[in-house]
């Protein structure tokens, strides 16, 4: 219960935060620039939107094969949805909700394909990091300002994931070596797990996999870049403002459940560096954070009523 009503709590908090910072006058501008916006950039962002996830759902039947699984890509993309959807609930749950559910409908086991969405995720993390590096690169005393003002210390990171990896090998070392009867049955499901895994080093289309992904990312970061059209302000803004807010963003994201109420003020902040008004920065947010966390409740809702219609055979 914590952990689902924590971050939800953490999220209103934000939201009333972003809110009440605002003078009414400040507050009148932040609606008008949301109701002004060029609707034409919005669903062009929108449909970007939802083309990466069709992507998605396609690039993981590629991780998929290696085990012997040939799944309908209908079955693929709304396990996908419905993982979103729930994510925005519970963090972190739809990762499992899409394993589960994909092997409700295929020939899979839960545990590989699990395992091969840890992989998608750990490929996501690389292709982010990547990101995070070129924009600092470019924008380093605006990331560091962007860390200090929200307390974030990235050598502190650093060293948690590092000791997370260490008690992960220790763990594996005990469950190895023991005999214990219910240790032995999650020795079983570990090796499964790592079995899914290791399909992105024997699947066939190594490069359809990476072309996906790099179209999957291009999409995140183009549905930005094209949003900045829908707004006066941040219309002559170049790739730089655009990645370092997508950046901000993206971190925003992980700290509530889909970035609820962080993510605008994330972004607000983010443009403020580029002498965008505070108000138009996270109007901007909004209108990203709401077309694209509406796209997710609308198709992981009509998932979860389609899935069992079109798989009742």
């Amino acid at each position: 219960w914590l952990k689902t009503l924590g971050p939800m709590a953490l999220g209103l908090f934000f939201i009333w935060f972003s809110l009440s910072k605002f003078s009414s006058e400040e507050l009148n501008q932040l609606w008008t620039n949301i109701k002004n916006v060029e609707v034409t950039w919005v669903i062009i962002s929108f449909v970007m939107g939802l083309s990466s996830h069709l992507s998605r759902a396609y690039r993981w039947k590629f991780l998929l094969e290696p085990a012997q699984v040939k799944p309908k890509f209908k079955n693929c993309f709304m396990s996908l949805m419905l993982g979103y959807l729930a994510n925005l609930g519970i963090p972190r749950s739809g990762e499992v909700l899409r394993g589960a559910t994909l092997a409700s409908y295929e020939d899979v086991k839960f545990e590989t394909a699990f395992g091969t969405i840890i992989t998608e995720r750990l490929v996501d993390l690389v292709i982010l990091l990547s990101i995070v590096g070129l924009a600092s690169l470019s924008q380093s005393d605006k990331i560091i300002n962007f860390f200090a003002s929200q307390n974030i210390n990235p050598f502190f990171g650093g060293i948690v994931i590092l000791s997370l990896i260490l008690i992960l090998i220790i763990a594996f070392r005990i469950i190895k070596n023991s005999r214990l009867p219910l240790i032995q049955k999650l020795k079983v499901f570990i090796e499964e797990l790592f079995k899914g895994m290791k399909t992105v080093f024997s699947m066939k289309k190594k490069l359809y996999f990476l072309l996906h992904t790099f179209i999957i990312w291009g999409l995140y970061i183009g549905m930005f870049y094209v949003l900045k059209f829908a707004f006066p302000d941040t219309h002559d803004l170049g790739l730089q403002a655009t990645l370092v807010a997508f950046v901000f963003g993206a971190f925003a994201m992980s700290v509530t459940n889909g970035g609820i109420g962080l993510y605008p003020i994330a972004i607000g902040l983010a443009f403020s560096n580029f002498g965008v008004s505070t108000a138009t920065g996270e109007a901007f947010g909004w209108v990203m954070w709401g077309t694209q966390t509406g796209l997710v409740i609308l198709l992981g809702g009509l998932s979860f009523l389609i899935l069992p219609l079109l798989n009742r055979r």
